[in-house]
C-alpha cells in the first residue's frame, strides 16, 4: 500500500491518494476540491482510480466528490448515512465559502464494521461520530495505518460545535474505537501533519490519558 497526501481547498484539507502497489489500482479519500491538482497526482503516479472514499459530509472533504466521480466514472463509498443532511446541503454551502460544491448520493453508505476494498487491499470501516454524526475512519490493519478525517489531529481533536456534533461522542470515538487499534497506528488527519495514536495518547492536550483523567475538554 502507498499513500500520497494532497492538500486541497482553501482549508488545506488532506486528500489522500491511496493505492495497491500490486495492482496499481487506487482510491481518493476526501477529494473536496482542486480537481486539476488531484488529476495531476493521479497521472503522475500512474494509478487507476476505482472509487472515491468519504470520511464525512463537510464541504472541504467532499464538496467536489460527486463531480469527480462522474468525470472518472467511479462509485463513491461513505460516509455513514447519518451525514446525509450534510451532503444534501453541499450545493448551498459552496457559495457561502466561495467554493464550488455539488450535492451527491453515495453509491454505498457505510456502517461500523464494514470493509472497503482498493485493489487487493481491504480496509476496515470504523464509525466515529462526534465531529459529525456519520463520520467514518478507514483503517488498514496490516499496514498499521488509518485515515481519520476530522476526528483526531496531531495535538488536537475535531470541532464538536457543528449541527449534531457532540463532545462526549467524539471523545468516546477516539478512546473506545481508535485507541484499541494500537499505539503504532500512523494516521492521516483531515488537516495538518500525520501522527500516531500512541503519540496522541501520550501528548494530546484533549485526549491523552493524563488529560482525560482531568476531565473532558471544555
Amino acid at each position: 500500500m502507498r499513500v500520497g497526501i494532497i492538500p486541497v481547498t482553501p482549508l488545506e484539507q488532506n486528500c489522500s491518494l491511496l493505492w495497491c502497489t500490486a495492482t496499481m489500482r487506487g482510491a481518493l479519500v476526501d477529494p473536496g476540491g482542486d480537481l486539476p491538482k488531484l488529476k495531476q497526482a493521479i497521472e503522475k503516479t500512474g494509478v487507476t482510480i476505482e472509487k472515491i472514499l468519504i470520511t464525512h459530509g463537510h464541504l472541504d472533504h467532499c464538496g467536489q466528490a460527486g463531480i469527480l466521480a462522474k468525470e472518472l466514472g467511479v462509485p463513491i463509498e461513505g460516509p455513514h448515512e447519518e451525514d446525509r443532511f450534510w451532503i444534501a446541503q453541499l450545493s448551498d454551502d459552496g457559495p457561502r465559502w466561495n467554493m464550488v460544491a455539488q450535492t451527491f448520493e453515495p453509491d454505498r453508505w457505510l456502517e461500523d464494521g464494514d470493509t472497503v476494498t482498493v485493489g487487493e487491499l481491504t480496509l476496515d470501516v470504523v464509525h466515529c461520530p462526534g465531529h459529525t454524526p456519520g463520520h467514518v475512519v478507514f483503517h488498514h490493519a496490516e499496514s498499521q495505518f488509518a485515515m481519520v478525517g476530522d476526528v483526531l489531529f496531531k495535538g488536537g481533536i475535531g470541532r464538536w460545535d457543528f449541527p449534531r456534533g457532540n463532545l462526549e461522542d467524539l471523545v468516546s470515538s477516539i478512546t473506545s474505537k481508535l485507541w484499541p487499534l494500537g499505539d503504532g497506528v500512523t494516521f492521516v488527519p483531515g488537516h495538518g501533519p500525520v501522527s500516531t495514536f500512541g503519540d496522541e495518547r501520550r501528548t494530546n492536550p484533549y485526549v491523552s490519558d493524563a488529560a482525560l483523567e482531568r476531565g473532558l475538554p471544555g
